[in-house]
């Protein structure tokens, strides 16, 4: 119910929510956008006095000087107050914009995984950075605008009813005409902004896509069939504003020429009332003067619709992903575990619509190591993941130390658990700053032990700038296999009492995957490791070892015992024993079996 009440709140509130304590600032700017637009008013009821005088014959140039100074005072009071409008509503803006990508941050970290693997890494940024920055002049200026705009003719008509309510009245005649215009360019609204919004995502997606995968599209020579792509989305996010803009052509002229043309009205029929002597020179004369400035304000009014339909539908966006479900956690700790054993009871889970895994029951007591094989894509990851509670399981229960995940903080839980996948991210940092994400208060020397242990202090040294040396976006500037040892370090330094490791040496090289072996061995000593593997040699001294198969567990068991047993695994052991041989045949780097070191890899 409060969820649904959530999403059913309005842009306006949505907002104001995000202002929290900066509330204020927006009420002071729209106070004294009103203060501003009395002082703005005041100029004309002294104009209008010395209209009258002036008509009177009167020659008291003090008094005309005095009636100026008032009217300068007036209007620089104006330009004060409305500075102090903006700068107010812009500073509780600024608030609201932070607030909005810090919430969507947060959230972004306690979503499922899947939610963010399914959504394009294009789109998330499209709507953190460019969609939610576009807001600002609206939401910086549509408070005090909307303030100054509305009260200003409103007062100003109001004045002008006091003079002659008939002219007051017909100077409004245009408005009408000029709204039934614009209402005809506001045909096909929502769909026309939809399909904008719709190829302008499928361009920001392309456009990511063809700059992450530039390596690959040269590689394989597919720079023409990715660049025509992306030229077709550019044509599509160009041509549906340009034909929106060409449809609302003629309305919108139409209405920005007779709304503001108040005179066509106003001269005629107020010369016919002067003759007639129903109106005096100088009143006629003050409903020119005021008429003039009387619809200026509602046509800027009415240029603001459209932002703030486009500021609905990109507040509609953020708030999508601040209500999506999140992984639910208690706040602190439920129960506190007994030990780091690792419990999978009848765990059932699938991506969608599709399960991939089929009843899964494991049991990892705490301290050992305990290695997952199996085919590509029989669920070893995913397994993985929910063990790292990178997602929550559809049926079943993952347990840690006898208490079910879901009854453990999620950020006490993060301390609880490393884990570490082949596809490793580094941040654009320092070396040293990307391993000191394992635990942010670690000194640089904790750092650089850390690194040692795990096998990676020397290469670090060998860099330009050693452990200063910047990393790059997503880690560019070094080696898979160099990115994969700093993932490694980062995670040990953590110094978390279970360790997950995802075919974490999949892309070093066979010497440098003994080194790291042995040390990461050293590192989870006494910890719960579990390890994921497709080269069977690396974790054949494991305490136990699981078979997955098409989502199940087909065998368990050591490797002695699994060999003996038969089956899937033995198939794969000789597959990899028989690759090993041939890569030794053809003199390629010998890969030793380093017994009381694999296992911890």
């Amino acid at each position: 119910m409060e969820e649904k009440q959530e999403k059913q709140k309005s842009p306006i509130a949505w907002v104001m929510t995000f202002a929290g304590t900066r509330r204020g600032l927006y009420t002071a700017s729209v106070i004294a956008a009103a203060i501003g637009v009395i002082c703005g008013i005041v100029p004309y009821f002294v104009m209008a006095d010395m209209i009258r005088a002036l008509v009177a014959g009167v020659r008291d140039w003090q008094r005309y000087l005095t009636d100026g100074l008032i009217m300068a005072v007036f209007w620089t009071a104006r330009v004060v107050f409305h500075s102090v409008s903006t700068t107010c509503s812009h500073k509780a803006t600024f608030h609201v914009l932070a607030q909005l990508r810090r919430k969507m941050c947060d959230k972004l970290s306690r979503v499922p995984l899947g939610y963010v693997k399914d959504t394009p890494s294009g789109t998330l940024k499209n709507i953190m950075m460019e969609r939610t920055d576009s807001i600002e002049t609206t939401l910086a200026h549509i408070l005090p605008e909307f303030t100054a705009n509305i009260l200003a003719p409103a007062l100003v008509f109001i004045y002008m009813l006091t003079i002659d309510w008939r002219m007051a009245l017909i100077s409004l005649i245009t408005l009408p005409l000029g709204l039934l215009c614009y209402s005809l360019m506001m045909i096909g609204y929502e769909e026309n902004y939809k399909n904008v919004l719709t190829k302008t995502k499928t361009l920001n997606d392309t456009a990511v896509e063809y700059i992450n995968g530039i390596e690959v599209i040269k590689a394989f020579g597919k720079a023409r069939k990715s660049y025509d792509r992306f030229v077709t989305a550019a044509k599509e996010g160009a041509s549906c504003y340009v034909e929106w803009m060409r449809k609302c052509n003629i309305p919108f002229s139409l209405a920005m020429v007779l709304i503001p043309c108040t005179s066509l009205t106003i001269l005629p029929l107020g010369g016919m009332f002067v003759m007639n002597g129903s109106l005096e020179a100088v009143d006629f004369i003050m409903i020119i003067l005021l008429s003039v400035g009387l619809i200026q304000p509602l046509i800027t009014c009415m240029s603001y619709t459209d932002d703030i339909g486009k500021m609905g539908t990109i507040i509609g966006e953020v708030t999508e992903i601040l209500t999506r479900e999140e992984l639910i956690r208690p706040k602190t700790d439920k129960r506190k575990p007994r030990d780091y054993s690792v419990t999978l009871e009848n765990v059932r889970f699938g991506y969608h619509e599709k399960e991939v895994l089929h009843g899964i029951n494991m049991e990892i007591p705490s301290g050992s190591v305990t290695a997952l094989v199996g085919p590509s894509g029989s669920g070893k990851s995913t397994i993985a993941k929910l063990i790292a509670s990178l997602w929550d399981v559809k049926e079943g229960s993952v347990k840690i130390g006898g208490v079910d995940i879901r009854d453990l903080s999620l950020e006490e839980y993060n301390r609880r658990v490393a884990y570490v996948s082949q596809d490793n991210y580094l941040f654009d940092d320092t070396v040293r700053e990307n391993i000191r994400m394992g635990r942010m208060d670690a000194t640089d020397a904790e750092v650089e032990e850390v690194a040692k242990k795990s096998g990676c202090h020397d290469f670090i040294l060998q860099l330009e700038n050693g452990y200063d040396t910047i990393a790059g976006g997503s880690g560019g500037h070094l080696s898979g296999g160099e990115r994969q040892r700093i993932a490694i370090a980062r995670a040990m330094l953590k110094d978390a009492p279970i360790v997950i490791l995802d075919e974490a040496t999949a892309y070093t090289d066979p010497e440098n995957e003994a080194v790291i072996q042995a040390s990461v061995a050293k590192l989870v000593k006494g910890k719960t490791l579990i390890v994921i593997a497709h080269r069977l040699s690396t974790i054949s001294d494991a305490d136990r070892i699981f078979v997955i198969r098409d989502g199940q567990v087909d065998a368990s068991g050591t490797h002695e015992e699994l060999l003996a047993q038969g089956g899937l695994y033995k198939e794969m052991w000789e597959a990899h024993i028989s690759v090993r041989d041939t890569a030794e045949e053809n003199d390629q780097p010998k890969v030793k079996n380093r017994k009381g070191g694999g296992a911890h890899a």
